[in-house]
């Protein structure tokens, strides 16, 4: 017997352009590297995305020239500038289909100097590009020389004024005071600040490569416990929201947060608002639709998988610890793109 589950319709969107970045962040929700092949999103895949969201999405409570972190939609990744040509035609498409407060999310790689920095920022608010996500913490210091951030958030303050979105400004004004050049360790910065100090200041979900990555790190702070400890734990964030959901590249209709899963193909989100999810057929997105992680344990645990003796260090790890078991061993639709549960270390 089929049994459907709806799904929010969307009101705020980030477009992943491809999982390949100029950087392999060891906080990277989505698990992005240069190790990705680049599987750019196709033009025929933005028409048919930017058809599906135009009319849905909201823009930010100044209007649709204006930008918000949960209004309209972004250009992510990876890293859209190693695209510029294609992140351009991304922008141009979504203007013309009236997507509202468009900004690109950025680690500034690219802004090696004030005429390119200039010239790349100036091209893309003339295609139609509302605003900037300028990224800033010690993850990305680790990749993107300080200069660069530095340059781009002064430029794009010049051509985009308030709609320049600093991503944490506390580390901007941490990073300038100390006076950073070039790239720094994340050994280096946390000989500087304490971990207690960083752990309150940085944000980021213990989720994506942070359990992999950071887990000696946090050990202290989310201490690894066994799975029951997190069957009655809610969501850092909700599985079902109409904000801030994501598509991939691959058309992947991504959602919030939870990178590795997908309710279906964007291009058909019309179909998918309307009949909603079977989650007979779709079992893992049942478990994660009804918040039963214990019985999506359950479930991979009758087909195989077997706890780490060294616990997880979240509710989120955990799912994704299950995920990964059932993705690499069987074919869930469901759990895509694969290449996610490869790069994760």
């Amino acid at each position: 017997m089929q049994k459907f589950k709806r799904i929010p319709s969307p009101i705020s969107i980030g477009l992943i352009l491809s999982y390949r970045c100029s950087a392999a962040c060891k906080h990277c929700i989505y698990a992005c590297s240069p190790k990705w092949n680049s599987d750019w999103i196709s033009e025929d895949a933005l028409h048919g995305i930017f058809q599906q969201l135009s009319g849905k999405l909201m823009p930010d409570t100044y209007g649709p020239n204006s930008t918000g972190l949960n209004a309209g939609l972004h250009f992510t990744g990876g890293e859209p500038f190693l695209n510029f040509d294609l992140l351009c035609k991304a922008v141009e498409l979504a203007e013309k289909y009236k997507i509202p407060s468009t900004f690109v999310e950025t680690n500034c790689f690219w802004a090696i100097d004030e005429k390119t920095t200039k010239e790349k920022l100036q091209t893309l608010k003339k295609k139609g590009l509302k605003g900037i996500m300028i990224s800033v913490n010690p993850f990305y210091l680790e990749y993107v020389p300080f200069e660069r951030t530095d340059r781009a958030i002064k430029i794009s303050l010049d051509i985009f004024g308030r709609n320049v979105m600093v991503y944490q400004v506390e580390y901007y004004k941490r990073f300038k005071q100390w006076g950073f050049k070039g790239i720094v360790s994340l050994e280096r910065y946390l000989s500087l600040e304490s971990r207690e100090n960083f752990l309150r200041n940085v944000e980021f979900f213990p989720t994506g490569r942070v359990p992999y990555k950071l887990r000696d790190l946090l050990k202290d702070f989310y201490p690894p416990q066994p799975p029951r400890y997190f069957f009655k734990e809610r969501c850092l964030t909700p599985f079902l929201r109409n904000w801030h959901n994501h598509v991939d590249n691959y058309c992947n209709f991504i959602p919030g947060f939870c990178s590795g899963i997908t309710f279906g193909d964007c291009r058909q989100l019309d179909r998918l608002l309307k009949e909603g999810i079977d989650i007979n057929r779709f079992p893992i997105l049942g478990f994660l639709m009804e918040d039963d992680l214990e019985g999506l344990y359950d479930f991979a645990k009758d087909k195989g998988f077997r706890e780490d003796s060294e616990g997880y260090i979240s509710k989120c790890h955990l799912c994704i610890e299950l995920r990964k078991y059932l993705a690499f061993n069987y074919n869930f639709e469901e759990l895509r793109p694969l290449e996610f549960y490869r790069q994760l270390v």
